[in-house]
């Protein structure tokens, strides 16, 4: 089996966020990048298929030489070889677009990625991948197995989950859940030396026309100071919930 997974190059969810040119561009001066975290589960569910039953796991990222060093790790993790499209992801559809077009020249069986990046949050990118190549699609995926052609997925909907059988080629949206986070797996000593002689592909990105361009960003706005009311205070609290928060 072979499976190519996704890999989001995303802000650590601990670095301060500005904004640059007129709040029209993301500032990555000072920030540290990782693996989007939903894309580590879907990695580390790679690597059970590799550990267990000998499939061939690849790796891919939209960018430009800065996202190496994430694609360096995800092969330090046990990745086999990895691709990077040479090109800015301007968007979910330009991002999707690319990643079809390498999934359809390597005749991949199973493409796994996260639900969502934890940067734009646009959930976008898997079910596009899915439909240009017209590929079976199942998001929020919880949990996998495959038996030669035939994959069961269990997912989460409104109120509960759900479990499904579909036929490979598929793509996943995965997220918490595909496996434990004490499985999720970190580099060690060995796995970073032997990912330097791993191969990374880099390959020009095809043709496509972004379909959406960011006008402006802007930060929530900060959080007014916390109001403590004593408990006995039944009326104070209503007086503000009712003329200062409006909620009821």
């Amino acid at each position: 089996m072979k499976i190519l997974v996704c890999i989001s190059h995303v802000p650590d969810t601990t670095s301060k966020i500005n904004f640059i040119d007129g709040d029209t561009k993301f500032d990555t001066n000072g920030v540290q990048f990782v693996i989007n975290p939903f894309d580590e589960y879907a990695l580390t569910r790679a690597m059970w298929f590799k550990e267990k039953q000998g499939a061939s796991v690849t790796v891919i990222n939209v960018g430009n030489n800065t996202t190496e060093p994430t694609l360096r790790k995800a092969l330090a993790i046990g990745a086999d070889d990895a691709i990077r499209v040479n090109a800015e992801a301007t968007d979910g559809f330009f991002v999707a677009k690319q990643i079809a077009e390498v999934a359809k020249n390597g005749a991949y069986d199973l493409i796994l990625a996260g639900k969502e990046s934890v940067d734009y949050n646009g959930g976008m990118v898997p079910g596009m991948v899915a439909g240009i190549l017209n590929y079976n699609f199942v998001n929020a995926c919880t949990g996998i197995e495959v038996e030669a052609n035939n994959a069961t997925v269990d997912r989460e909907i409104d109120g509960g989950n759900e479990t499904i059988t579909a036929n490979l080629p598929l793509v996943i949206g995965g997220q918490k859940g595909l496996v434990e986070e004490k499985d999720l797996r970190i580099p060690n000593m060995r796995g970073i030396m032997m990912a330097r002689k791993k191969p990374l592909t880099i390959v020009e990105a095809v043709s496509s026309a972004s379909k959406t361009v960011a006008s402006t960003f802007e930060k929530p706005a900060a959080k007014g100071a916390c109001k403590l009311v004593d408990p006995n205070n039944l009326d104070e609290l209503i007086n503000l919930l009712h003329n200062e928060a409006k909620v009821i």
